[in-house]
């Protein structure tokens, strides 16, 4: 049977700033996904929309195309309300951890279905897998279980979700289209809409550490994926939040988690509290659950217990000590003073270099690896006080680690001035 359109036809029409109609997406995705349209006209093809952009239809046609490209899940049968959240990721991020067993601790189901770190910024599967027999595969049916029984679950996807942005996204990791905004929201939106949830929250970073350094451009991001939720009919709201620092004190993974479970346990650093009460409350919102006491939740130590569960249901011992690094090394303050920077980007590096993060998908990561902040920014510190610790198995590690972080911090005699951390709502 022939091919009711032509790949070249398509590029083309993107190239001189055409629309491309329903149909024509629809066969593109499929013809992609099935081999037919080859890897580099794909190419050329995303590489006419990082140059021209598509219309807001074109984007909705996209992501719909890459959805019905396999499994859709659904959660109906759980008779309570299910709502995800989606980071497009940062330095320090290792806010699902503790936001996840809270939401569930109101009687929500929280499907969160997750990915591994790649370059400077961590995965929440990397953080997990440092507790002793964690293990982030789960069957559908174990998903639904746990979301009924635990009420949280915190996965990798199934490869039958969107299979063809699975295929995309690794063309253009290696074609220089990410940015792309059209193709970072239908890739991100496919995923959480063939998953099944009924509402979705999602935190789009902006500065130094994040996928989008400009505000406006996050703000672009996060409208137009606030736009796909609600045009597949899931209750759609994001949270533009500043990555200009490092987030909370601890960069790795076991380090991480350690700083997670102080969260829950009613301590921990005041922007990773701030920010996880932020999107509870929004998540709950979203739920039908606007009236939700999230902070006693944490100082009851109920979402603490919702952590338990969580962890031991997927196999993993939440009492087992987490890996510690071999060796360290400190920096400490040049001079008296104030902290008045902590690039993110630098930071986020010098851990992937320290081995916490990957270069490709297939390679493994140093669960123990990673840097402590033992000053934040407007600190105040005294020559010779700790600044940072770096960690690793490796002694190796720590030149190329510290290359990263020659001019990424600095001590002034004020104070800088700093926005909020959430910065808005929208949606």
């Amino acid at each position: 049977m022939p091919e009711r359109f032509d790949a070249v036809d398509l590029i083309r029409e993107k190239r001189d700033h055409g629309e491309l109609s329903t149909e024509q997406i629809e066969w593109l995705v499929d013809a992609y996904t099935r081999g037919y349209v080859a890897d580099e006209q794909m190419a050329a093809w995303a590489m006419a929309v990082l140059l021209n952009g598509m219309a807001r239809r074109e984007i909705r046609d996209l992501t719909f195309a890459m959805i019905a490209s396999g499994e859709r899940m659904s959660f109906t049968g759980l008779g309570k309300p299910t709502v995800d959240k989606h980071s497009t990721g940062g330095v320090g991020d290792k806010i699902t951890l503790p936001l996840v067993p809270l939401v569930a601790s109101f009687g929500v189901a929280v499907p969160q279905l997750s990915g591994r770190g790649l370059g400077h910024t961590g995965g929440t599967l990397d953080k997990l897998e440092s507790i002793s027999g964690w293990r982030a595969s789960l069957s559908n049916d174990e998903l639904f279980a746990q979301l009924r029984d635990v009420g949280g679950a915190i996965c990798a996807a199934g490869a039958g979700l969107a299979p063809a942005d699975k295929k995309l996204y690794a063309l253009r990791d290696i074609t220089g289209t990410v940015e792309a905004i059209p193709l970072i929201a239908s890739s991100i939106m496919s995923k959480k809409i063939a998953e099944g949830t009924g509402a979705l929250v999602l935190d789009v970073k902006f500065g130094s550490g994040a996928f989008m350094r400009d505000v406006e451009k996050a703000r672009e991001l996060a409208r137009t994926m606030v736009e796909l939720g609600s045009d597949a009919g899931v209750a759609t709201s994001a949270l533009l939040t500043d990555m200009n620092a490092p987030l909370g004190r601890a960069i790795g993974n076991a380090n991480e988690v350690r700083e997670s479970v102080e969260v829950l346990a009613g301590g921990g650093p005041a922007d990773v509290v701030e920010l996880t009460l932020a999107l509870a409350r929004e998540m709950l919102r979203l739920a039908g659950k606007p009236d939700a006491d999230v902070e006693e939740a944490l100082r009851s130590g109920r979402a603490m217990d919702s952590w338990r569960s969580l962890i031991q249901a997927q196999g993993g011992d939440p009492d087992a000590p987490l890996p510690h690094a071999r060796e360290t090394h400190t920096v400490t303050a040049p001079r008296s003073g104030v902290v008045a920077r902590l690039d993110a980007l630098a930071f986020g590096v010098a851990a992937w270099r320290l081995g916490a993060g990957r270069a490709r998908q297939q390679d493994p990561v140093l669960h123990a690896a990673g840097i402590d902040l033992h000053a934040k920014l407007g600190d105040r510190v005294e020559k010779g006080d700790p600044l940072f610790t770096l960690s690793t198995d490796d002694p190796m590690r720590f030149e190329r680690a510290l290359e990263a972080l020659e001019r990424a911090w600095e001590i002034a005699d004020a104070a800088p001035q700093r926005g909020a951390l959430v910065l808005e709502r929208i949606g």
